[in-house]
């Protein structure tokens, strides 16, 4: 570890916290102010797309039909992205005569982007036409983060208000004065720095070494900015943020790393706007802070000792270069695997399978802590809010009294639907990586065996259910059983945390506001972030601490002893 290496997560760090208030400023705008940003220039196309989807834009919603608008949205989307795949040999903008994508893997990836997590089986410059990718792809990565958007503030409003909005008014304004602005200006500047934009074909050129080699291009940069921005993922080439054509300098590495947490962060504050107490974000903003600097701590010094399988050979090492690029480093490739595996996003820029043991526990461990370390675009703030229920009810057993979040009373209800939420996650991944750690289906994929097998199970149906879409590249999952089972992983992720979620701010938002008294636990202090930390960590500590000890911590001691899988 070096002071340059620690100066880089420092940096991002300041950045974005520096960001955090003014984006999270413009978002309370966006959605809770009744005039909107260039309301002379937006305005119209606003209330134009929704006079032209019949919508009421004052007319809000209950929470069961803020989730049925979201289910059938997201169906309807999952079925259109499904048929351009299936459709893409008969599709223009193909110039490499691309074949229509098999059933399965359409499947996988239909339902991969609907939930946000752009999971990818397939090399996306041997499989995607330039169509697929910009009216199927580029299009669900803003859609299925203005949903994440929309549900994280209907939870917010349930929490602050007596009524929690309009679907189709939080898609249409996330994706209208949120994504699109920021997306552009992201593309451009990442044109500017040498990320490909055009729908040239494919160039075939000859080598020093008089071998053929092709070149693929593409419309790269406008999928990168909302790739990042919109906690996606899925990159245009199969090696990802790894490709110099995605990302070629450390400024567009960093400025990726900024697009990833910039919109969660900000959440947070948006959240404080509508509390009306400003500490009340940030002190969501400091539990998160708190433990992505543990994850990257943690990271860091694990990828910068020796690599166990090369010690052995007496090679010298200056870390472990192992799957990294070396125009990043360690340094920079273990802050994008803390920071991609917080945020839900799923983007890389080094191959986590070629990390060290506890180097690869880091990702693990962030996505199994329910994706809350910022999170994704929504989905960060809906799961703290859902784990702050949790906190205060716990708080509230403390003092002995029933507890309350902002003047709200928890009572069954709520933590019923917030222990639902909780459960679903380690049900589906544990139950589908026992599933597949006994079948031949599943191992046969495998790479590897021993706890690293194991790692790399855990690790998908982690990364799935979670909606991250980042994975061990030793696991091959383009077949029938893994894209099958990843795609229900991955809509079970989504929308059997997201309707619960939607309950709860159903439940809450019918509340009266009680005044606070002498038993009420604050929730804007150092103590209620400890509290809520700590609850984030037992959760999923308790949850996952057994299937780890058989996967990355036992191959950790396995390796100090010189068995290397």
């Amino acid at each position: 570890m070096t002071l340059v290496g620690w100066s880089q997560t420092v940096l991002f760090f300041l950045l974005i916290l520096a960001l955090t208030k003014p984006v999270g400023a413009y978002l309370f705008r966006v959605f809770e102010s009744g005039t909107q940003p260039l309301p002379r220039v937006l305005g119209p196309v606003e209330r134009g797309l929704l006079r032209l989807c019949g919508v009421n834009r004052e007319q809000e919603q209950t929470w069961g039909q803020y989730a049925a608008a979201l289910l059938a949205f997201s169906l309807f989307s999952l079925l259109g992205v499904y048929a351009i795949q299936r459709l893409q040999h008969m599709l223009p903008f193909n110039p490499q005569g691309l074949p229509a994508v098999g059933p399965a893997l359409a499947f996988n990836t239909a339902a991969s982007f609907t939930a946000n997590t752009n999971w990818q089986s397939y090399a996306g410059e041997s499989t995607m036409s330039y169509a697929t990718q910009m009216l199927g792809l580029t299009w669900q990565n803003f859609t299925s983060a203005a949903a994440g958007l929309g549900v994280a503030l209907a939870l917010a409003r349930g929490l602050t208000r007596r009524t929690l909005g309009n679907f189709w008014v939080d898609l249409v304004r996330g994706t209208l004065y949120v994504l699109l602005p920021l997306s552009f200006i992201a593309a451009l500047f990442f044109v500017s720095q040498g990320v490909l934009q055009n729908l040239a074909p494919y160039a075939e050129h000859t080598t020093v070494e008089g071998a053929k080699q092709t070149l693929a291009f593409g419309p790269v940069a406008s999928q990168e900015a909302i790739k990042m921005l919109g906690t996606n993922g899925g990159g245009f080439f199969n090696a990802n943020s790894a490709h110099p054509f995605e990302n070629p300098t450390p400024l567009t590495n960093l400025v990726q790393l900024l697009l990833i947490f910039v919109l969660p962060a900000g959440l947070t504050h948006t959240y404080g706007r509508m509390t009306g107490d400003t500490k009340q974000g940030w002190a969501l903003f400091a539990a998160m802070s708190l433990l992505f600097f543990v994850g990257a701590a943690a990271s860091y010094a694990a990828e910068a000792q020796p690599n166990p399988a090369l010690s052995a050979a007496n090679v010298a090492q200056a870390g472990n270069l192992e799957g990294k690029e070396t125009r990043f480093g360690v340094a920079a490739s273990t802050l994008f695997a803390t920071v991609t595996t917080d945020a839900s996003c799923g983007a890389v820029n080094s191959m986590h399978d070629s990390f060290t043991p506890l180097g690869g526990l880091v990702p693990l461990v962030n996505m199994q802590l329910g994706e809350v370390i910022f999170g994704g675009v929504g989905a960060g703030l809906y799961g703290i809010l859902v784990m702050a229920v949790l906190a205060v009810f716990i708080a509230g057993l403390m003092v002995g009294r029933t507890p309350e979040f902002l003047g709200k009373k928890i009572e069954a209800r709520e933590m019923k639907l917030a222990m639902l939420y909780v459960l679903v996650f380690p049900l589906v991944i544990l139950g589908l990586s026992a599933v597949a750690a006994v079948t031949p289906q599943g191992t046969s994929s495998l790479n590897n065996a021993g706890p690293h097998g194991l790692s790399e199970i855990l690790y998908a149906f982690t990364s799935g259910v979670a909606n991250n879409g980042s994975a061990f590249a030793g696991l091959n999952a383009n077949t029938p059983f893994w894209n099958i089972s990843l795609g229900v992983a991955m809509l079970a992720g989504r929308f059997l945390m997201m309707v619960p979620v939607l309950a709860l701010a159903g439940s809450l938002v019918g509340k009266k506001v009680v005044a606070p008294g002498p038993g009420t636990f604050p929730t804007q202090g150092a103590l209620f972030t400890g509290l809520l930390v700590s609850v984030v960590v037992i959760v999923g500590a308790l949850t996952f601490f057994p299937v780890l000890s058989l996967g990355p911590i036992v191959e950790h001691f396995l390796g100090a002893a010189g068995k290397v899988y």
